[in-house]
């Protein structure tokens, strides 16, 4: 037996990977929060993480190459990722899980790496019985909840997907719209094939629940519901729409996206790669505050459709960072103690269970029991 600690927090000084690490805690499972300076992950975790002088950690920093990655995590179980944009740093750490059979997480949303990761690696994964398992997080995990909650009603195969959250991306998700956007298209699904958003579509106005005023909405990069629903049999047709309850941000978004594909257009990829993520750090320079539940509130509605039946579910929830620490910290838990529902790609409720996911979020107060309506 390794006495190596199971779990390793790649990208643990970031916002997210902090809160991943908050919750690691609060699930008592030592880990390793890793990264590429050691002098910031000593510094976010004394500083940022709450109770951390109660859990059982190490720090340690590692190169972003497959080598050193892989001999990181020779001896652990369980590897929660949180580098992104992962289209363009994912690679090597999905390589070195494979290389050191470890279990694969992620926080994104990126159509295309999620896609990739689908074709490139999950025959690797299951036949390595391992779980990869990417998108684990509020944006995408506690939609696809309420999406496996309508479908428990037999005969619907199209779901119509809002997401929204109160807050402001952070830095890493700052840069990795203006990244997805310029380097990427975004799907939706229809009668099981991906269909291209129109890319000039602008913002979409969208009746939520809860509010009398419009909501505003992006595609926001396809999200991850329709790449996990196309091997679902049940499912034929998925579209999603996300943003943030601030209108005047979302009022923006579009218009820094523009600026920003029209000044890089003519760049080599390193080149605009570069550019974008300037442009990111002069729209998001700065951590956003520790959430608060009376203001970083989410929401996640699903109407679920077929041709004779109808179902719609609405989980309120708070604090959509916090969720997703949470979400992934659970990951490690179940990985630790079981085998998952499914090994090789798969979302966190074919891999955990969506029940299962939902009590969890409930058990530390972070959404309130689904709203189900039912007609069939």
């Amino acid at each position: 037996m390794s006495d190596k600690k199971p779990v390793i927090v790649y990208g643990a000084s970031g916002y997210t990977g902090r809160l991943v690490c908050e919750y690691l805690r609060e699930y008592n499972i030592p880990f390793i929060a890793a990264g590429r300076s050691a002098e910031k992950l000593n510094a976010a975790m004394k500083s940022n993480v709450a109770g951390i002088e109660t859990a059982d950690y190490e720090v340690v920093s590692v190169p972003h190459t497959v080598a050193a990655l892989t001999e990181l995590f020779k001896g652990a179980s369980v590897v929660l990722n949180t580098v992104g944009p992962f289209a363009k740093f994912g690679g090597e750490v999905v390589q070195a899980c494979l290389a050191a059979r470890c279990h694969y997480t992620d926080t994104t949303g990126e159509q295309d790496w999620l896609i990739t990761l689908e074709h490139e690696f999950g025959t690797k994964f299951a036949n390595a019985g391992l779980l990869l398992a990417p998108g684990t997080a509020q944006m995408y995990t506690t939609g696809e909840i309420a999406a496996q909650l309508c479908l428990e009603t037999p005969g619907l195969d199209t779901l119509d997907i809002a997401v929204f959250w109160g807050g402001s991306p952070t830095i890493a998700s700052t840069q990795t719209i203006l990244v997805n956007a310029a380097m990427a298209k975004a799907y939706y699904l229809e009668q099981n094939k991906y269909v291209e958003h129109q890319p000039d579509a602008g913002l979409y106005n969208l009746a939520i629940p809860g509010q009398h005023e419009l909501a505003l909405a992006l595609p926001w990069g396809g999200t991850s519901h329709p790449v996990w629903f196309k091997q679902d049999p049940r499912v034929a047709n998925v579209k999603v729409l996300g943003g943030v309850f601030n209108r005047a941000l979302m009022l923006g978004v579009p218009q820094i996206v523009a600026a920003a594909l029209e000044a890089t257009k003519d760049m080599k990829p390193d080149e605009r790669y570069a550019a974008l993520a300037q442009t990111a750090a002069g729209v998001m320079n700065t951590m956003p505050p520790r959430e608060n539940p009376r203001v970083n509130k989410s929401l996640d509605s699903v109407y679920a459709s077929g041709p004779l039946g109808r179902a719609h579910c609405v989980i309120y929830g708070n604090s959509n960072y916090k969720q997703t620490g949470m979400l992934q910290a659970y990951a490690a838990a179940h990985l630790l103690q079981q085998p998952p529902k499914r090994v090789g790609f798969a979302s966190g409720c074919q891999a955990f269970g969506h029940r299962e996911l939902l009590g969890q979020l409930r058990s530390f107060g972070l959404v309130g029991k689904p709203v189900l309506t039912v007609h069939d």
